[in-house]
């Protein structure tokens, strides 16, 4: 039984960098990765922007080792994946290890690929290639490629489900089922989910603007994100600090609509308030939060209801790092994580790229410029689901 998980290593890539570190670099540069798709093949290309990872599947196969006919979400996954495992400088191979990912969208970019061959001839296009089609083949797909064993499996909850992951895997660790885990998630960019996030009309033809009164919507984005979270015995074997504790986490659902938060924003405050619980702390004490910050206007206004109603009157710096890299979907959290421990062992509160006019209504608004030199002891970073699905990691400088 281990009563404190740690943060031991750090993966990222995603639109704004194909490393935590790359990331970290634009983070503090205000580069943002939102433009015009080179990878994705879409009839949108030249009115939607997306966040896409620069790049090719070719490319991204080369460093993992894979094959080149892999699933770009796999691909993107073991790129993250095996570079928490590098950054935390474990030998896992004696460890009870687990690899929790979060997808939503598996092997779909595979599934389009043949589909358009089948179309034109039903006895044409390779059905390998939709082998791998659901969430759980991917998961399974990097697992193998990383030789984990003990404890392998998927959690697809929308656009919370990396936070989940890592959430759950918190609490096998605490359980003392495993000794380590490598959890958060990842996702492809997709025709099925660009098409299907144009039906629904909550794409921004711009670069999106969170939290902005004039907020038009949300841009797509890719990438994967993890984190290796560690029991406190295998922790005091790390040869440098941990990046940060894992203090609190919390899920709630508000049970509202199948897309839509609820005005309110019940989960929302649940999962945020119930992380603070769980870590024996007051709002007062948050220094930062990252927040979920999709851009649509029904997201940011449930989410700003919460903090309103949770934070008042002493509100934290907030931004939604999603002004750099999209909405990646259920990779979001995972990537999101890793960003909000950057900024407590940098003490750097990341800027909302391109906010002009703060939500009216509220009395706080996310911050416009990079902040440095802050002390943050405690970073709490939102991730909000599709199905009212709310989940808030809390992350703990390290005493």
């Amino acid at each position: 039984m281990s009563d404190k998980i740690y943060i031991a290593g750090l993966g990222a890539i995603c639109a704004i960098g194909n490393t935590a570190d790359e990331c970290l670099t634009s983070l503090k540069k205000g580069q943002d990765g939102i433009g015009e798709p080179s990878y994705l093949r879409t009839a949108h290309a030249g009115e939607i922007p997306v966040a896409e990872v620069k790049l090719s599947n070719t490319q991204l196969a080369e460093m993992t080792g894979m094959p080149t006919h892999t699933s770009r979400t796999a691909l993107l996954s073991m790129v993250a994946a095996k570079a928490a495992i590098a950054d935390a400088g474990l030998d896992l191979s004696p460890l009870r290890t687990g690899f929790i990912s979060a997808n939503t969208v598996g092997g779909m970019d595979k599934s389009e690929d043949f589909f358009a061959d089948f179309m034109t001839d039903e006895q044409a296009g390779d059905l390998a290639m939709v082998r791998n089609h659901e969430c759980g083949s991917v998961t399974e797909l990097v697992a193998d490629q990383l030789g984990i064993k003990n404890y392998v499996t998927t959690i697809s909850t929308a656009c919370s489900s990396s936070a989940n992951a890592i959430a759950h895997a918190a609490r096998l660790i605490k359980a003392g089922i495993l000794d380590v885990a490598i959890a958060g998630g990842t996702d492809a960019l997709t025709r099925f989910t660009l098409n299907g996030f144009n039906t629904l009309m909550i794409l921004d033809r711009q670069h999106c603007q969170p939290f902005d009164e004039n907020r038009r919507g949300l841009n797509l984005g890719e990438g994967a994100g993890y984190v290796l979270l560690a029991s406190e015995k295998i922790a005091a074997t790390l040869k440098k600090q941990p990046y940060a504790q894992l203090s609190g986490y919390a899920n709630a659902n508000d049970a509202y609509h199948q897309t839509a938060s609820s005005p309110e924003g019940t989960g929302s405050y649940l999962s945020m308030s119930n992380a603070l619980d769980r870590a024996g702390l007051q709002p007062g004490d948050v220094s930062y939060i990252n927040l979920h910050g999709t851009g649509t206007n029904n997201n940011d206004q449930s989410e700003a209801t919460a903090i309103q109603r949770l934070f008042h009157p002493h509100f934290p710096p907030v931004s939604s790092t999603k002004s750099f890299t999209g909405h990646t979907l259920g990779a979001s959290g995972g990537i999101e994580a890793v960003f909000s421990v950057l900024a407590i062992a940098n003490g750097l509160v990341f800027p909302n790229l391109r906010l002009q006019d703060a939500m009216q209504g509220f009395d706080f608004s996310p911050e416009r410029g990079l902040l440095t030199g802050q002390q943050l002891n405690h970073v709490l970073s939102n991730s909000f689901g599709f199905g009212g699905n709310c989940t808030s990691l809390l992350f703990s400088k390290v005493s």
